[in-house]
């Protein structure tokens, strides 16, 4: 049994907390600029437009822009011809825990650098550093090139790692960044309702 078989039956407790951060999303409870992705002021992205992408625009599961996102947007697709695209590993990590009973192909995501949709497999992965994540507190990068993995991590420190190795940082970080996520929504929430 591989760490994502084993780590998804468990993580259904984990689902219960991120239920209402995709239910919003659909509702159409629209975030302000930033939204609930962006753990600080500024984006993370090296560039803050939108670019069109492949599949859903939005993100599966929390309802973000996936252009805007698409250093570091997810897509996944099923043996059963199905896909499905995310704004980030962390919403990747909910979706794959929820969907046990699916085989997936391939699983891809956009490099952050030049945001072209690269194999998450074979891609390199940077977990930490000076930049804030997405949807996620520590972030995760993706890179096609170690070269590139390498000077980031040289400009905004962090370590090198596997594919494995962010996913299970995701499900490791996926509680406190959900709790994260509500709170955050919870003061624009508050903030939308004060009079003007």
């Amino acid at each position: 049994m591989n760490k994502m078989e084993f780590l998804a039956p468990a993580l259904c407790i984990c689902l219960f907390f991120t239920v209402a951060v995709g239910a919003d999303a659909a509702g159409g409870n629209e975030q302000p600029s930033g939204g609930c992705c962006a753990v600080g002021k500024q984006l993370a992205a090296p560039a803050a437009e939108t670019v069109p992408v492949e599949g859903q625009a939005s993100c599966s599961q929390c309802g973000m822009d996936r252009g805007k996102f698409a250093h570091s947007r997810m897509l996944i697709e099923y043996d059963d011809g199905t896909s499905l695209g995310t704004c980030s590993i962390h919403c990747l990590a909910v979706k794959l825990a929820s969907a046990i009973d699916k085989t997936p192909t391939a699983i891809r995501v956009g490099d952050y650098g030049t945001r072209k949709l690269i194999d998450a497999v074979s891609a390199y992965w940077v977990i930490g550093g000076d930049k804030a994540g997405v949807m996620s507190s520590r972030a995760k990068w993706a890179f096609e090139k170690k070269t590139d993995a390498e000077a980031f991590i040289a400009a905004n420190r962090g370590i090198l790692a596997t594919y494995e190795d962010a996913l299970e940082a995701a499900y490791d970080d996926l509680y406190n960044d959900t709790r994260m996520i509500r709170e955050r929504r919870k003061m624009n929430d508050m903030k939308h309702m004060e009079p003007k």
